[in-house]
């Protein structure tokens, strides 16, 4: 199982929810849930002794995140896991930019890999944009085809 490196795990006083309540609260399954714990993409923040999933904000914010990439952008799980694994990296080099011992030279090159990595999903995006724009054209250009044998004008 992957962790989430640059996740603060839940405070032990925190309320959780089940796993039932989790998926409820997310309009997901609970076979998605442990789907997505299975591929490594959201680590409950803890278990009963019984070793029942138990789930903290954070860890609804990030199935949250999950299936907005999915449903947004129409990410795989593949290429939503590429994105989760920037988000974690931008969460740690957020942290060590902050942190007090931490060099102007050492936040120059923070500041340079933080940069690469959202020009990265820039680049997912625009590809994904790119993709429906084609698609976009392609419907544009049957419906002009089936106005045109029916003697409609286009929309053009």
């Amino acid at each position: 199982m992957k962790s989430q490196p640059g996740r603060v795990p839940a405070r032990p006083d925190a309320a959780v929810l089940s796993i039932g309540e989790a998926a409820a609260r997310l309009g997901v399954s609970e076979r998605a849930l442990r789907y997505y714990q299975e591929l490594g993409l959201v680590t409950p923040s803890g278990q009963t002794p019984g070793g029942m999933r138990r789930y903290s904000e954070e860890d609804l914010a990030r199935v949250a995140r999950i299936r907005e990439l999915q449903k947004l952008l129409g990410l795989n799980l593949d290429e939503v896991a590429a994105v989760l694994d920037n988000d974690d990296r931008l969460a740690r080099i957020r942290e060590a930019y902050h942190d007090r011992h931490t060099s102007a030279q050492e936040r120059s090159l923070l500041c340079r890999e933080y940069i690469a990595l959202q020009e990265e999903l820039r680049a997912t995006v625009e590809a994904k944009q790119a993709a429906l724009a084609s698609f976009l054209a392609d419907i544009e250009a049957r419906v002009d085809k089936a106005r045109s044998l029916l003697g409609t004008p286009t929309a053009s």
